[in-house]
């Protein structure tokens, strides 16, 4: 094992991001910190102990690095790799966001459609 891992090949091994050029595309964009330090080298090291902050989703991720990978193994592997210092909060049902309501936008339903051809008979009259 070695003593330092690149920092996209770290997050792909931890399972943060399913592809490691996704991984990449993050770290280049400038949105992962190294211990507080704005990276956007992919080629970035990690070593044991750095504290990663990155966005994952819709919540901010922050990790502290225990071990270095040698593969992308199953998740019970690559959650060793890792301690998770601001665990993401569970959302309940009624914090998840509903499907948008009829507004008169799109297509009608088949009463919408009653009611217009009703209306539109009554001006023909």
């Amino acid at each position: 094992m070695a003593d330092k891992l690149r920092i996209d090949k770290w997050l792909w091994h931890g399972r943060f991001f399913k592809t490691r050029s996704l991984a990449a595309t993050v770290v280049a964009s400038g949105a992962v910190r190294v211990n507080g330090t704005r990276t956007q080298k992919r080629s970035h090291m990690v070593v044991s102990g750095d504290v990663l902050t990155f966005p994952q989703g819709d919540d901010i991720r922050v990790i502290r690095v225990e071990a270095l990978g040698t593969r992308r193994g199953p998740a019970p592997e690559a959650r060793a790799l890792y301690t998770d210092l601001s665990p993401p909060e569970r959302r309940t049902r009624d914090e998840t966001p509903k499907n948008p309501s009829f507004e008169g936008k799109g297509r009608p339903t088949k009463k919408d459609r009653r009611t217009l051809d009703l209306s539109r008979a009554r001006s023909l009259e």
